[in-house]
Parts: structure tokens; C-alpha cells; sequence
């Protein structure tokens, strides 16, 4: 609602027009939330539980909170959504999140974050201006000039963050991934190299990120060797796909580190090698899998698994049965953390949203620029990582505690528990 209106055109919240402007950006907006929800329920209508009643319902609204815009700052109420719908990969229940309003949106979009996008989008440093002020309202005083500083400064940002100290960051467990992006990289099959890793205190922190091949044995062991020389200590388990070349460079570099094989890659590479009519069946019998509640009853759903479709397509059964061990790593590590050890969903997750804004691209220009751009956007990402389920148990892993279905049997010497730093 409007405030009074002063003689002199002012209200006692700034301008008449500032005003107008922040009311209809707070109507368009509760507008556009409740449009997202109507449609994320429409789509979800037939869904019901045993008992017939919807997994996904309107569930009021949730408390108003201010969000800064480029309008000013307004309240927004988003609406509040029930929803009972279980993952089938992960056996977790599937929350709604606004992909307008984010919990954790408290404001549009950082200068800071929307010129990588940009840049990754071909925009050249003349374009920048007129594109922010069509994306912000406002060319934030920003000359072609101060956009070429700012990036010359991310490469130097990225060359910082390849080449500081790792001595004092114990990773306890790290994902690794070799994420394909449409981005001027000087191999036309150059990947971009991501580590991923858990410290002791159970927050996550990106390691390290390069280019590279992502079969590449010599790629994957550069960069693990160069984080070796500067001081990180190795993994108790490392999480990664079936690429050999990343398994090969840990167990040269970190041949005490435990191997976890990600079941979202497995599931689809053995899908990939059945007719179409197999793979919903074949689907759920992996999920009975890596859902199992213990390492034994996991193993009693491979031997089933194989006898179900080891007559017919042996080749797919063969890509679990050899894997087993490397399959079934998390199991005998905290129940807490299996949701986050069976797959690279942090990467995947983190780096979905990258690949969104570099679909498009025209060519970042050199590779040094791409590699800082993405960087960026992975560095403004971090910060909204969330700690890992039961952090202080990550602690206890790193000091040799022993675990046996998910429980803590055996406890270390206190001595040997590290602090968080």
C-alpha cells in the first residue's frame, strides 16, 4: 500500500515514483511466486500417497522477509508448499525451492556475479553497460574500462586460488568431477577438472579447478600432485565416477585414500547397456542397492540384481559385480553421511547452473579468462554450500573412528580427533 503523499510529492518512505516502482516490483513478484507454485503443484496433481491424498499441496505462506533489488528493497511473502514426494535416488523427501525466490535469497543478483555470467554469455567489455542496466535497472557506474579491471582481477583471483596453501585444510572426503562446458577451452574435449572436498568441521570448500581431459590419468595426477605440493593431506575417501584416469591418479598420489564409485553415473551407465523395456525395472533394483540399509543387505540386492539379469545381459551386471567394493565404500562410514558419499551430487548440483549460463556462449576468449569466469561463478556458489549432515562426525572418521552399519563402534583416542580450524 501507498504512503501518504507530502505537498511537495515525497512520501515518508522516499519518492512518490521510488515508491510505485517498489510497490509493482512487490506485486509482480508475489505475482510470479505464486504463478511458480501453481504450476509446480499443477504438474504434480496425479501424484497421491496410499491412503489418495496429494504428496504436494498449498501449504499457507511462509514469514515475510525483505529482499534488495534493484527496485529497492520490498517484503515479500512467498508461498508455503507440503510437499511428500520421495526421491528415488536418494530415499530422501523432495522439498520444493523456488528457482525465483531461493530460501536463501535476501537479494537480486551481485554485480559481482551477474558480470562473469555475462562475459560467459560473449558479451565484450563495451556490452557490459547497457546489458546490466537491462538486467539491474542500473549500469552501477560501470565503464568498459573498470569491466576489463574487474576481469584481469578475477584471473588474478583464480591464479591466487590455484597456488595458496592447502597445509592447514584437512579434506577429509572430496568429490572429483570432469564437468564439460560450452566454453572456449583450447582442446575441443578439454574438461574442466573440479575437487571438491569436506573439511574436518563438515563444511565443504572447493580444492582445486583446472582444465584438463577428463579420462586424462596425466591431467587428473597434475592436479592432484600440485595440491599434494602445497601441503593437503590425503583423503580417507574420495567420490568419483568410473573415468579411470582420476582412479588411477589418486592411488598414485593418495594410495591410502578409499575409493567410492558415484552411483548416479553407475545407474545410468549400466541403463545405457539395456533395451529401454528393461530400465525402469533394472532402475529400481539399483536403487534397492545403494538404498540398502547395511553393506550386507546391499550385497544381498547385488547377488539379486545379478541373478535377475545376468542370463540376459550379463555386460550390465558385470559393470556392478566388479565394482562392488568401490560401490559399497560408504557403508562403513557414518549413516549420516551416505546421502552425501554414494554420488558427486555436490558437483553435479553446484555445476548445473554454471552450465545453464555457458550454454549459450559465444567463446569466453582465452582459456585463462573462461577458467576465471567459471571460477567466479563457483566461488559465489560456495557460499551458500551447506555443512554436511552430522559435521562432528567428520572428525572423528579423519582420527580412524570405526563405523559398522552407520554407528560409531569404536571410538579414537581423543588425541587423535582433529579441531575444526
Amino acid at each position: 500500500m501507498l504512503s501518504v503523499v507530502n505537498e511537495d510529492g515525497s512520501t515518508p518512505n522516499g519518492s512518490l515514483i521510488d515508491e510505485i516502482v517498489r510497490e509493482a516490483a512487490r506485486r509482480m513478484l508475489a505475482a510470479a511466486l505464486e504463478a511458480e507454485v501453481n504450476t509446480y503443484i499443477a504438474e504434480l496433481a496425479d501424484q497421491h500417497d496410499d491412503n489418495g491424498r496429494r504428496l504436494v499441496v498449498r501449504n499457507g505462506y511462509h514469514q515475510p522477509r525483505k529482499v534488495t533489488t534493484a527496485a529497492g528493497t520490498i517484503e515479500v511473502k512467498a508461498p508455503r508448499v507440503n510437499a511428500k514426494r520421495i526421491d528415488e535416488a536418494t530415499g530422501e523427501r523432495k522439498r520444493f525451492s523456488s528457482a525465483i525466490l531461493p530460501p536463501w535469497a535476501r537479494k537480486s543478483p551481485k554485480v559481482s556475479e551477474v558480470l562473469p555470467l555475462l562475459y560467459l554469455h560473449g558479451l565484450s567489455s563495451g556490452d557490459f553497460v547497457p546489458a546490466l542496466e537491462q538486467f539491474l535497472g542500473s549500469s552501477a557506474g560501470l565503464s568498459p574500462a573498470t569491466v576489463t579491471r574487474l576481469t584481469a582481477q578475477w584471473q588474478a583471483d583464480h591464479t591466487a586460488f590455484n597456488e595458496r596453501d592447502l597445509s592447514a585444510s584437512d579434506y577429509v572426503y572430496v568429490w572429483a568431477d570432469g564437468i564439460h562446458l560450452k566454453i572456449r577451452l583450447e582442446q575441443a574435449k578439454a574438461a574442466v577438472l573440479v575437487l571438491m572436498g569436506v573439511r574436518a568441521d563438515g563444511t565443504k570448500e572447493l580444492i582445486a579447478m583446472a582444465d584438463g581431459y577428463r579420462e586424462s590419468s596425466e591431467s587428473w595426477a597434475n592436479l592432484l600432485r600440485d595440491a599434494a605440493r602445497r601441503g593437503m593431506r590425503a583423503p580417507v575417501l574420495a567420490v568419483g565416477d568410473g573415468a579411470l584416469g582420476f582412479w588411477n591418479a589418486v592411488n598414485e598420489v593418495f594410495p591410502s585414500t578409499r575409493h567410492q564409485r558415484c552411483w548416479v553415473h553407475k545407474t545410468a551407465n549400466v541403463l545405457d547397456s539395456l533395451p529401454k523395456s528393461a530400465q525402469p525395472a533394472a532402475k529400481k533394483a539399483l536403487q534397492d542397492i545403494h538404498n540398502a540399509e547395511d553393506r550386507e543387505h546391499a550385497a544381498q540386492a547385488i547377488t539379486a540384481f545379478a541373478k535377475q539379469y545376468g542370463a540376459k545381459f550379463p555386460k550390465a551386471v558385470k559393470k556392478i559385480t566388479a565394482d562392488e567394493d568401490e560401490l559399497l565404500a560408504f557403508y562403513d562410514f557414518p549413516a549420516e553421511h551416505w546421502i552425501h558419499l554414494r554420488t558427486t551430487n555436490p558437483i553435479e548440483s553446484t555445476f548445473a547452473t554454471v552450465r545453464l549460463r555457458t550454454k549459450v556462449t559465444k567463446g569466453a576468449g582465452s582459456r585463462a579468462a573462461a577458467l576465471a569466469m567459471v571460477f567466479k561463478l563457483v566461488e559465489s556458489a560456495q557460499t551458500r554450500w551447506r555443512a554436511v549432515n552430522a559435521p562432528h562426525l567428520v572428525a572423528l572418521v579423519r582420527a580412524g573412528a570405526r563405523f559398522e552399519r552407520g554407528h560409531l563402534v569404536e571410538r579414537p583416542d581423543e588425541d587423535l580427533v582433529p579441531t575444526a580450524a
